[in-house]
């Protein structure tokens, strides 16, 4: 009976989904983000983000929604950043570094009223393009994935969603050293329609 414990779940849960509503989606917006650590500026920059989400509902108020996203985050360096780096960063052009990431977060979706949710999970970045000009060197000076909690309202008004979200990252995204720690945060604000 312990052997078929496993497999018994895996149907239940297979049913489950396969009773599951469906909504595909799209999304455009902006992602406002910023490195924190003694190398960046303390200050908010504008990227943008767009992709895909998959909302799987079980009936009720609870629904899970994974998202494909492509986000940019551009960062200002501070007056520190030379000189912590100084051999690897000498060539950092404007003082500027962008990064654009594949975001994938699992959305926890909780229906409050039929106008709004309230959105929670889990957010893995993938470092899939580096600002060359800012990285002459070619070093790996960002590690490929950042990973993030993400929380925020959703306003439903039809097929059309508005959505604003706050990100803050758990991991260090240094892939240089221990020189200094860099966590992102990102303010995500978005205008999505429902297929």
């Amino acid at each position: 009976m312990k052997a078929k414990l496993p497999l018994i779940v895996a149907l239940l849960f297979i049913g489950q989904a396969s009773m599951a509503q469906v909504k595909l989606g799209i999304k455009a917006g902006t992602n406002i983000s910023k490195i924190d650590g003694k190398s960046f500026k303390d200050e908010f920059s504008y990227g943008y983000l767009l992709g895909a989400s998959v909302n799987f509902g079980f009936g009720g108020k609870l629904s899970i929604q994974p998202e494909f996203l492509i986000s940019q985050s551009q960062n200002k360096v501070s007056s520190d950043f030379n000189s912590i780096y100084q051999n690897a960063f000498s060539d950092a052009q404007d003082g500027k570094v962008k990064l654009n990431y594949l975001s994938i977060p699992v959305i926890v979706d909780y229906k409050v009223t039929k106008l709004l949710s309230l959105q929670a999970g889990p957010q893995f970045g993938i470092l899939i393009n580096k600002d060359k000009t800012a990285l002459e060197n070619g070093t790996d000076a960002f590690d490929v994935g950042d990973f993030s909690m993400v929380a925020g309202p959703s306003i439903h008004l039809g097929k059309l969603n508005i959505t604003g979200r706050y990100g803050v990252g758990l991991n260090n995204i240094n892939d240089i050293d221990n020189k200094d720690k860099w966590k992102s945060q990102s303010i995500q604000l978005s205008l999505g329609l429902t297929l």
